[in-house]
């Protein structure tokens, strides 16, 4: 008996070596909390959580298999991945179903979001050209870095999904500032973003895109259609208070006031249910992982690993901001998910996968930096 324990022992050593224990750990917090919570969310419905679970298994997988692939195949493979991820934004724009666009394709099973591949395939693709480069980049280089961020970014913006695509655009752009890139580009860049900002305003900007910024700007304008969503949210927060209302007790998901509660607004369930006790929690463990992440890539030996391992982290530490803010009424709604609290399976898995190139990173480090 002791020979066979110590025989699967073995086994799942050498099938989870690669695997980093403190990050699993965090990780499988979030994913039992993200499931509690859309289990209160969605009325006790276990189809739900059956459901988001198996995404969460697959992501799992996911983030398993790319682990124990070396960094230097996925530098190899970089370009490749890079490619065939922007056929399917192609073909999501002429056959895409969405509520204000084309953004899922229907695979018969599940609705696949093309956008979330971009999420990991542009920034290793980022990180795979700058790392061929002498760093800082130079002006060309940077121009070269633009085009391969601008393409999928303007695809996805095609869809038209802004949210999507400010957070594809980010991850590449942290990659450029963790090569060395001057703040001045940066800088730079923001004031093009604001001379543009009026022609987008009038010829590019849909009807509902414009409503959810006026209504961020005075959500108490139209509290009863535009502003509904930022109102009962933050009700939905300041009813939690410190400790809660309980698990499945929250009155604004519950009786239909909170809209989009199992997804968007997911995180203001958590606040209403299980107060600041409970946002603090997952707030410290979104920190562990995301701190966890910069530590690993701080350690990489070579370019490649640092780089995209650092902008991973990082793009995670915006979409909690983003959606956090969104929530609060700081921001404006743009339909970004918490991730893994909102329900959902492309971005669930494209985030598990992420972090599973992340833990590569930590477990196969090369020694030369090419």
């Amino acid at each position: 008996m002791n020979a066979i324990l110590r025989w699967l022992y073995d086994i799942a050593r050498r099938l989870a070596h690669t695997l980093d224990g403190w990050l699993c750990i965090a990780l499988l917090a979030l994913m039992v909390i993200g499931l509690a919570v859309l289990y209160s969310a969605g009325n006790e419905s276990p189809h739900l959580v059956m459901a988001q679970g198996s995404r969460f298994a697959l992501g799992f997988a996911a983030m398993w298999g790319l682990s124990r692939v070396p960094t230097n195949q996925l530098r190899h493979w970089a370009p490749l991945i890079y490619g065939v991820s922007l056929v399917p934004l192609l073909i999501v724009l002429a056959i895409g179903q969405g509520k204000h666009g084309n953004l899922w394709i229907n695979l018969g099973v599940f609705y696949f979001q093309p956008a979330e591949v971009l999420k990991l395939s542009l920034p290793m693709m980022a990180a795979w050209y700058l790392n061929r480069e002498i760093l800082p980049p130079r002006f060309g280089v940077v121009l070269i870095a633009g085009v391969i961020i601008a393409v999928p970014t303007g695809l996805i913006l095609l869809q038209p999904d802004f949210g999507t695509a400010m957070l594809v655009g980010i991850s590449g752009a942290f990659v450029l500032f963790l090569a060395g890139l001057s703040w001045w580009w940066f800088i730079a860049a923001a004031g093009g973003v604001a001379a543009v900002a009026p022609v987008a305003w009038f010829w590019l900007l849909r009807p509902y895109q414009k409503d959810r910024i006026l209504t961020f700007l005075d959500p108490e304008s139209d509290p009863l259609g535009s502003g509904w969503n930022i109102i009962q949210s933050k009700i939905a927060i300041g009813s939690g208070g410190w400790t809660g209302m309980g698990w499945g007790h929250g009155s604004q998901s519950h009786l239909d006031y909170l809209p989009e509660h199992t997804t968007d607004f997911v995180f203001a369930v958590l606040s209403e249910e299980f107060g600041w006790l409970g946002v603090a929690t997952v707030l410290l463990l979104y920190l562990f992982v995301i701190g966890r992440c910069l530590w690993i890539a701080s350690e990489a030996r070579e370019g490649f690993s640092r780089l995209l391992a650092g902008s991973l982290a990082l793009s995670m530490f915006v979409y909690v901001i983003v959606n956090g803010g969104m929530i609060a009424g700081l921001l404006p709604v743009v339909g970004v998910p918490m991730p893994l609290l909102s329900y959902g399976g492309t971005s669930a898995v494209s985030l598990l996968a992420g972090l599973g190139v992340v833990m590569a990173v930590r477990a196969h480090k090369p020694v030369h930096g090419h």
